[in-house]
């Protein structure tokens, strides 16, 4: 179990360049804010990219999330991935900020997921409000539920590849270190 360290504390620590900071939230969260200096080592991945330094392979880590909340249901992982010291900050970056810590801002596109559920329930609310005047219009919410029933089985989501290409989600200030 990672333990607990106040987000001051964190701060402290990174400063002084006694730990490393590692952000493990997604790159579209990453670049809606983000803590400077922080690494980004999104969990989706964080199995396939090094987070020891190889500068300084023995510096501890401190982990951190959007509320702490993935970061503790996945400390056995990251445990193992800091292979040293590790922590993880209290409340995540939201804890961050009640602290007064800055933290920089980039794109301002809400998390694709919350696109999708505002794509996805407009699609639905549309056809069932559309069927009420024209009644093949009911087939768009049954698409739609086809859709996300096919999402939830398979992982592919075709929504989100189209919401990827819009053009308030193309770019992430240039602070995507992960972004082809």
């Amino acid at each position: 179990m990672l333990p607990l360290i106040s987000p001051s504390k964190a701060k402290e620590m990174a400063d002084s360049g006694k730990a490393r900071l590692v952000d493990i939230r997604e790159t579209s969260e990453y670049a809606r804010e983000h803590v400077a200096g922080s690494r980004l080592v999104p969990l989706s991945v964080a199995q396939s990219y090094p987070v020891k330094d190889e500068d300084a392979p023995q510096k501890p880590v401190i982990y951190f999330c959007n509320s702490g909340r993935r970061t503790q249901d996945n400390a056995e992982l990251l445990e193992k991935l800091a292979g040293g010291e590790a922590w993880q900050v209290e409340g995540g970056i939201t804890g961050w900020k009640k602290a007064g810590l800055p933290v920089e801002g980039g794109s301002s596109a809400l998390p694709m997921f919350r696109q999708i559920q505002i794509g996805a329930g407009a699609a639905v609310l549309l056809g069932v409000v559309g069927s009420y005047f024209w009644h093949p219009m009911f087939w768009l919410t049954a698409f739609v539920g086809a859709g996300l029933l096919f999402a939830g089985l398979t992982g592919f989501c075709g929504l989100a590849l189209v919401l990827a290409k819009m053009p308030w989600n193309k770019d992430c200030g240039g602070s995507c270190p992960l972004k082809r």
